[in-house]
């Protein structure tokens, strides 16, 4: 959609073509953000993307449990005035919320009452092809906060009055680069990975000094010639061939690692760039202080199916065999749940099982992790070819959680999707779609006698096992998910715009309200003046809304007449 596209769509807030920071009240007061506060936050606060370096997606606070989430109830809301995806979890400081949306906006509000401080809106150019018009969230240092926007720029805003400190431009929208992701921020460097991995670009992962905004490295996600990894590469296909970084990444910081998944080879067909294609659909693990690559691990080879991995894997210690493995948990958009042994050099395989139906591995390699593959199901230029799960996978980019309570994991899965599409090898045109595929040649179908779509699942890593699963008969589920130390789930993410809680040891459903759109938003918790907080914004659209459609063809009951439109709601046990 171009600016004039989302002007001529009926969007309430765009009463200027300028960016621009219009401040109801500064914020008084304010908590700068230290290294310190970023590895042990506080208990009440959520200033990083999954809230912990880690990733596990867990609040410690408890006010809010089994035993009272049924009297949860609205007691602020707030309207964003743009349409499409709202992904960005509430960013919280010390009573300061912020909220980045669609369209480059970052609204800055008062977390206990929903008063707006200040409001940042970005002029984005009309030329601006926006594949994906959203936006996940806004990076905190000191008295500034960090937006990664979709013309492929990363501007620092007073954290008080929402003016821009510097703007640095990343790389060239006009060539298909753009970001979506929170840059993530460690010891003063403000760090991005790149979207456009369906333009034939060639991925990377970047940090900015985020006093100046000066670059300090960038690290590609894909190797030139005589570089570690290029061998895995024919020919030129390396310049072209995707990788993108688009997802915030997880840091552990006892050994000085930042975990980054890597995306989808480009284009889609594996034939068209033979290789085992490092390191795409991988996850790296980089060293923070000069971006180089220290080890990595890769999902699956020759990537054919457009299976990002970019979703970061989870830090947990996972009790197996009798010992501790400090371990990376990813359950793979390619349907495989993922536990990795991460050391400060090497990353290992432990073990991995479906979580979901594929009919595209015939199992795993045991020394290596590296899965096989039936031909049968891998696309190929010139040949239609039929896979399961689609190629949204078994879990897009909504992220799973970890409670440190149960011990298990919680995954917003797709179950009984299938999909295909006919290869096609065409010439790359800068800016343009590089599928290696048409748009409307892909497919999305259920498998037969599917009963359901989404799936909320609890595993348990230690053991392999599925402890209970929530099914959606109707909707897929696409939004990620909250633990708590209140033996909570809470997730939104289907079509029926509800937002839920369940009960993190049963499975049971224990609350549910429904709101103005479908969720896609990543849900929080946080504290003010000793009452905890459950927040999210509601604003569908964006590869929700597209499933959705693709669904709603198949001719089994889904509907996809979902209302957009972005609401921040926050919630409390009424007293």
């Amino acid at each position: 959609m171009t600016r004039k596209q989302w002007l001529l769509s009926g969007c309430v807030a765009c009463t200027t073509l300028i960016s621009t920071a219009v401040v109801a009240a500064p914020i008084e007061n304010y908590s700068p953000v230290t290294q310190a506060r970023l590895e042990n936050p506080e208990p009440g606060n959520w200033m990083l993307y999954r809230r912990t370096y880690d990733g596990q997606g867990y609040s410690p606070l408890e006010q809010i449990n089994t035993s009272n989430v049924k009297n949860l109830t609205p007691v602020w809301t707030f309207s964003t005035g743009v349409i499409e995806g709202h992904e960005a979890p509430p960013i919280v400081n010390n009573g300061v919320m912020f909220v980045a949306t669609p369209m480059g906006q970052v609204i800055a509000l008062n977390a206990k009452t929903g008063d707006e401080y200040w409001r940042y809106k970005r002029q984005l150019p009309e030329d601006l092809f926006q594949l994906h018009p959203t936006n996940r969230g806004v990076g905190l240092w000191q008295d500034e906060l960090y937006l990664a926007t979709t013309d492929d720029h990363v501007v620092a805003l007073d954290a008080k009055t929402g003016k821009v400190v510097w703007d640095t431009k990343v790389q060239d929208y006009k060539k298909g680069q753009y970001l979506t992701l929170m840059p993530l921020v460690i010891d003063g460097k403000v760090i991005v990975g790149g979207s456009g991995g369906e333009f034939g670009v060639r991925g990377y992962v970047v940090a900015y000094d985020a006093n100046s905004g000066k670059e300090l490295w960038r690290t590609f996600t894909i190797p030139a010639p005589g570089e570690p990894g290029s061998e895995t590469w024919t020919g030129d296909d390396w310049k072209t061939g995707g990788g993108s970084a688009w997802m915030t990444g997880n840091y552990d910081k006892d050994t000085k690692t930042i975990y980054w998944g890597v995306g989808n080879a480009a284009p889609w067909p594996g034939d068209a760039h033979p290789g085992d294609n490092l390191y795409t659909t991988s996850v790296l693990g980089l060293d923070p202080e000069t971006g180089k690559i220290k080890t990595h691990f890769q999902y699956h080879q020759n990537d054919s199916w457009d299976w990002d991995e970019v979703e970061a894997p989870i830090l947990v210690d996972v009790q197996r065999d009798g010992r501790t493995v400090k371990s990376l948990i990813h359950p793979g958009r390619n349907a495989i749940f993922w536990v990795l042994e991460r050391k400060p050099d090497t990353i290992s395989y432990v073990t991995g099982w479906p979580y979901v139906y594929t009919d595209v591995w015939k199992g795993i390699e045991p020394e290596t992790g590296k899965p096989i593959v039936d031909p049968a199901h891998k696309p190929l230029v010139g040949k239609r070819v039929e896979f399961c799960p689609s190629l949204w996978g078994g879990k897009d980019w909504p992220s799973a959680a970890y409670s440190q309570k149960t011990k298990y994991v919680y995954v917003p899965a797709n179950e009984n999707t299938c999909g295909g599409f006919s290869g096609e090898k065409v010439p790359l045109v800068p800016g343009q779609l590089w599928l290696g595929t048409k748009p409307e040649d892909i497919g999305l179908t259920l498998r037969p006698g599917a009963k359901h779509i989404g799936e909320l699942q609890a595993w348990d890593p230690a053991t392999g096992k599925k402890v209970w699963s929530h099914n959606f008969p109707k909707s897929q589920l696409f939004g990620s998910v909250l633990a708590t130390a209140g033996d909570l789930v809470f997730v939104g993410g289907t079509n029926d715009r509800y937002f839920r809680a369940f009960d993190a040891k049963s499975g049971e459903l224990l609350w549910e309200q429904k709101t103005n759109s479908g969720i896609m938003g990543m849900p929080v918790s946080y504290e003010v003046d000793g009452t905890q907080y459950i927040a999210i914004q509601s604003g569908w659209g964006v590869d929700a809304q597209r499933i959705q459609d693709a669904l709603a063809t198949q001719n089994v009951g889904v509907e996809n007449n979902v209302p957009q439109g972005g609401v921040v709601w926050v919630f409390a046990v009424k007293k």
